[in-house]
Formats: structure tokens, C-alpha cells, sequence
């Protein structure tokens, strides 16, 4: 088959995949053509459009490196990774919601006892956080690692500073009870990258590039699912509006100030036990 034009070119396309052997591949394929071409018919781009489309990808790719992910910033601005993170973790109730792992987790951070106390040196008044780990069922997660990470009061991540950066990571392992606590400091709202494609697209569509101040949170359990999330401070401006789409109303919570005057962050993780 020869001499396509704008009514026959999408079959064409879908028959040359139809015979890939594997069958998700296939369907992956052809679905995106269908998306694709849709799109395009939807759009009508110029040529000089098209031009800019995939100057803007090729500039996408080139900001990547071994620190830094610039489709995947593309992806959470553009609410995909928030929608992939909803697919699969659709969880039974009573189980705390995930959302993104985001871009400064790292592996292999140091483990610490329960009450150790983070990030001597950075900028940021000091938070105690602690709480529970559970089964959605509620009964207690002895054992349980938490590995958590969040930025300064400047809004930079450790892997941001140069020189000695400040520990704002660590993994912790609960009690008996599936009880955990340390301190640490307040993290801050924070713009996610904007030097970039991201950037350039974020400001062309009148967009900020805030997200709200928060704790990020990587639970594990025998037994049970990985919970992957974020805990938002109640009252931030962003809230609302977060770039990457990942607030959560069961993830928000007072930052109190406890009677001896310390800020606090309390919350309960429960998981969801693996079928």
C-alpha cells in the first residue's frame, strides 16, 4: 500500500504493527499511533510547529543526566506520573495514598536509630516527626523502614549543595509498636527546575513552578506493598496548585508547635498488604 494521505495514513501505520510478536508492545504501539495521529488531526500544526515540537524534545533529552531527569520533570508537570503513580497503586481502604517518588530520592542512604537528629548545620528550624507504621487493617509494623529525605528551609535537596551537603536523608526502622521518631527541620515550598524545556514550557502557559513544603516518605514491610509518598504542610500556599500535581488531602497535616515550643509532624502509615 502506497500514497497516503490524511484519511488513510493512521491504518497503514497500525498494520505495519500488527504482526509484533510481543502482544503488550503491540497494543502499546498501536494505541500511541492512534493517540498520536488523533492529536495531530485534533492540532493541525504548521510545519514550522512540528519544527518546535521536536526542538523541544530534543532539548528535553539533552538537560538529562546521571542527576538529572528532565522527561520525568516533563512528565509530572504534565500530571502523567501522577496518573501512572494512580494506575498502579490502586489500594484497598484504609490504606495511605501513594504519590511520586520525585526526582532526589537516592539509595542506600544511611540507617539511624529511632531519634537520631538530621541535618545539623542547614538552614531550617527544627521539626520532630514521628508516627506509626500499621497494616490497613491497623495492627502494628514492627520493623518497618522508613526511608525519608526533604529539602532545607532554603528549598535545596542534599544532592543540590555543593562542598559538604547537609544530611537531610536517612532510613529508620520502627519499634515493637511501629512506632518511629527523629528530628530534623521544616522543609520549605521549593520550584522544581525551571533552567530547562520544563522551565521554558512552565512560563510560555503562565504556570508557577512551586511545590508545596513536604517530607517525602518510602515505607516497606514484609508482607506488604511499598508506599511511596509525600506529607504536605497544612496552610501552604501551593497547596492548591502543587506543579506535579501530588497533594492529597489524606496527606496533609498541621506542623504544630508542641508546648516546648518545638514544631511537630505527626503522621500514621498504614500499608497495603500484598494479594
Amino acid at each position: 500500500m502506497r500514497d497516503f494521505d490524511e484519511t488513510t495514513i493512521t491504518a497503514a501505520v497500525l498494520a505495519r504493527f500488527a504482526a509484533t510478536p510481543d502482544p503488550r508492545l503491540r497494543q502499546v504501539m498501536q494505541a500511541l499511533v492512534r493517540h498520536l495521529h488523533g492529536f495531530v488531526r485534533e492540532v493541525e500544526p504548521t510545519m514550522a510547529e512540528w519544527e518546535a515540537a521536536i526542538a523541544f524534545l530534543t532539548a528535553t533529552g539533552q538537560m538529562c543526566d546521571d542527576k538529572r531527569q528532565e522527561f520525568i520533570l516533563l512528565s509530572d508537570t504534565l500530571g502523567v506520573s501522577m496518573l501512572v503513580d494512580a494506575i498502579n497503586n490502586r489500594l484497598p481502604a484504609g490504606a495511605t495514598p501513594s504519590t511520586v517518588l520525585g526526582p532526589f530520592h537516592v539509595q542506600g542512604a544511611a540507617e539511624k536509630p529511632l531519634g537520631a537528629t538530621l541535618a545539623a548545620g542547614a538552614a531550617g528550624e527544627p521539626m520532630r516527626v514521628e508516627g506509626r507504621v500499621t497494616s490497613a487493617d491497623g495492627t502494628p509494623l514492627p520493623g518497618a523502614e522508613l526511608d525519608i529525605w526533604h529539602s532545607d528551609a532554603d528549598g535545596l535537596y542534599d544532592v543540590q549543595h555543593g562542598g559538604e551537603p547537609p544530611e537531610l536523608r536517612a532510613r529508620f526502622r520502627t519499634d515493637a509498636e511501629g512506632r518511629f521518631h527523629f528530628t530534623t527541620i521544616a522543609p520549605t515550598a521549593y520550584p522544581v527546575p525551571t533552567d530547562g524545556p520544563v522551565g521554558a514550557m512552565l512560563e510560555a502557559t503562565g504556570r508557577h513552578p512551586m511545590r508545596p513544603a513536604h517530607v517525602h516518605f518510602l515505607v516497606s514491610a514484609p508482607g506488604h506493598r511499598t508506599l511511596v509518598t509525600h506529607v504536605f504542610a497544612a496552610g501552604d500556599p501551593y497547596l492548591d496548585s502543587d506543579a506535579v500535581f501530588g497533594v492529597k488531602d489524606a496527606l496533609v497535616r498541621e506542623w504544630v508547635r508542641d508546648a516546648d515550643g518545638l514544631r511537630a509532624l505527626r503522621y500514621d502509615f498504614a500499608l497495603a498488604p500484598l494479594t
